[in-house]
């Protein structure tokens, strides 16, 4: 018994050094974008319906009973230049939420459509960096009744950047992984309309591009090494030819 309490504890030491990360949070509403150099991006959206009717106006029924409306959800998500790729559903805290991941042509062009009208984005190169701006404003949405909220619940805006960052202002002053960034807001803040600002630099190389760079030059440091042993004992053998004569 003595021993399953101490694998507990050492547990949530563990869980607490690591400020938590171990477990991932539970959003009401969260936006996740893949950013490309080129501007292009993959985006996903996982939120509870309450949360899309509510903060944007979705046409859908919040009765956690109700059948996932999926064809209503990909025509609101879909428009010029974004392309629905993925969609699914699940249940959380006795509400339904919703997956939808999108194929985007041009970041910049997305608060031309009603899911992210809210923001208005900018990127682009600015000397040395890429520049990347998102202001969330207010929302467009209707009142919710009974959706269960109890305070507690949180919306993220999170990114996941191509290149290794020289500048962001995301709250928490964490970076995740390298390249992933994370601007949060209760719920009720959401609502209220405060706004969120997200302004990210990022080098013009990718980590791809990178990583390959590097992986080529170990390559041709690898080669170069073999071919100087070799030719140093080829010259040896070709000496003690000599000498033995």
């Amino acid at each position: 018994m003595r021993s399953w309490v101490l694998i507990v504890v050492a547990a949530a030491l563990v869980l607490s050094a690591c400020g938590g990360r171990l477990v991932k949070k539970q959003y009401e509403y969260e936006e996740e974008l893949y950013l490309g150099l080129d501007g292009s991006a993959t985006l996903n959206v996982n939120a509870s319906v309450p949360a899309l009717v509510a903060l944007r106006a979705v046409d859908l029924n919040a009765n956690p009973r109700s059948r996932f409306e999926r064809e209503r959800l990909r025509a609101f998500y879909e428009g010029p230049g974004v392309t629905v790729t993925a969609l699914s559903s699940s249940r959380r805290y006795g509400r339904r939420f919703v997956h939808v991941s999108m194929d985007v042509a041009d970041v910049r062009s997305l608060q031309r459509l009603a899911p992210f009208a809210w923001s208005t984005y900018r990127f682009g190169r600015e000397g040395d960096v890429y520049e990347f701006k998102q202001t969330v404003g207010a929302p467009a949405g209707r009142s919710v009744s009974d959706a269960g909220w109890d305070g507690s619940e949180l919306v993220a805006f999170r990114m996941h950047l191509p290149s290794k960052i020289a500048y962001h202002n995301a709250p928490s002053r964490r970076t995740e992984r390298g390249n992933i960034l994370e601007w949060e807001q209760t719920l009720a803040e959401r609502l209220r309309g405060t706004p969120v600002d997200i302004d990210v630099q990022m080098e013009t190389q990718s980590i791809l591009a990178r990583t390959l760079l590097l992986f080529g030059a170990m390559i041709v440091a690898a080669f170069g090494t073999l071919a100087a042993i070799i030719w140093w004992v080829a010259r040896r053998g070709r000496a003690e030819g000599f000498a033995d004569s």
